[in-house]
């Protein structure tokens, strides 16, 4: 059975049965989205996706079986009735967090792309390790390992079936297998993703991942959200560090393409505005974001404006405006 014609059922079962018994009835690995509790909004909110929006639910060791770490499901959103043209967004969360679904997707979603939400090897974060080994390619070698594997750092040792780049190309690879009539297979070249179609972004250490498959991938569009802030400490600069050298790197994504963003009051401004600067994103394609947290938010601690950037509504035409647009 699709992953469609699953939607399509649940639909029809939503009036009558609570989430609860829905996933006792049906397996969690393609499903469309209920009613989940999202990251960063009050606990007495809950987001209901658009009638007209599929999600499929699928873990990655559904999509091969020698996943076994950071098996949390993936997210696949796409509005129906969407062109087998349009682009995907391919998201990787920050440290910890875990694939969701929420109004930031919708809006994307409704501006023509389809959406994968990935789960991956998110811990520790590089910016945990790295500022502690005196290697100056520690945040490159890390980030290499973690995207397409090979062992370089001496922190990750990341398996093959692991890295980001498996993760993708499985799930792309069961989508095709189990969804054949949204054409799936499109986004594939030679059994590999086709990057022409393919818009990479993330929120913090995601960023980081999507901007350095940017430098090495010519992607359709790279969006960065607070990140990447990858640094190598030096006594001799005024902060006492400076931007990690793979930042400075020629990218194969044309620098037209590229679009960041950052929270006037979170904690790392100045090194992601040294950051952004060393990667060479045009000024007019930096965004800086700086309204207030939402009532109920639920962005705590010392850097509780780092996340709220793809949280908070109020940012929803910077959201479009830094996506652009894709074919519908």
């Amino acid at each position: 059975m699709s992953a469609n014609s699953v939607r399509d059922q649940e639909v029809k079962l939503m009036s009558r049965i609570s989430t609860l018994a829905f996933k006792s009835i049906f397996p969690v690995t393609m499903v469309a989205a209920l009613v989940f509790p999202t990251q960063g909004y009050s606990q007495k909110q809950n987001f209901q996706p658009p009638v007209d929006q599929a999600v499929y639910i699928i873990k990655p060791s559904d999509t091969d079986s020698r996943i076994r770490n950071f098996d949390a499901p993936n997210y696949v959103i796409l509005n129906k009735g969407i062109s087998d043209r349009a682009q995907l967004v391919i998201f990787m969360p920050g440290t910890s967090g875990k694939p969701r679904n929420t109004p930031f997707f919708t809006v994307i979603s409704d501006l023509g792309y389809r959406i994968i939400n990935l789960e991956y090897n998110d811990a520790p974060a590089v910016n945990v390790v790295c500022p502690k080994d005196p290697d100056p390619d520690c945040s490159a070698n890390f980030r290499q390992d973690r995207i397409y594997g090979g062992k370089v750092s001496s922190h990750t040792g990341t398996p093959p079936p692991e890295t980001i780049m498996n993760r993708i190309t499985k799930l792309l690879k069961y989508l095709v297998q189990h969804n054949p009539q949204e054409h799936w297979a499109g986004y594939l070249v030679n059994g590999k993703p086709d990057w022409s179609r393919i818009v990479v972004c993330g929120l913090s250490q995601g960023a980081g991942m999507a901007a350095y498959i940017a430098k090495h991938q010519a992607v359709a569009r790279v969006v960065l959200f607070s990140s990447p802030a990858d640094f190598v400490l030096e006594r001799a600069m005024p902060d006492g560090d400076s931007p990690a050298a793979w930042l400075k790197m020629s990218s194969a994504t044309p620098m037209d393409r590229w679009y960041a963003e950052y929270h006037a009051r979170e904690r790392a401004t100045t090194r992601l505005q040294r950051a952004y600067h060393a990667l060479g994103i045009p000024e007019d394609h930096i965004f800086v974001f700086d309204l207030d947290l939402q009532v109920g938010s639920a962005h705590k601690g010392d850097n509780p404006f780092h996340g709220s950037t793809i949280t908070n509504t109020g940012y929803s035409q910077k959201w479009r405006s830094m996506f652009g647009f894709s074919l519908k």
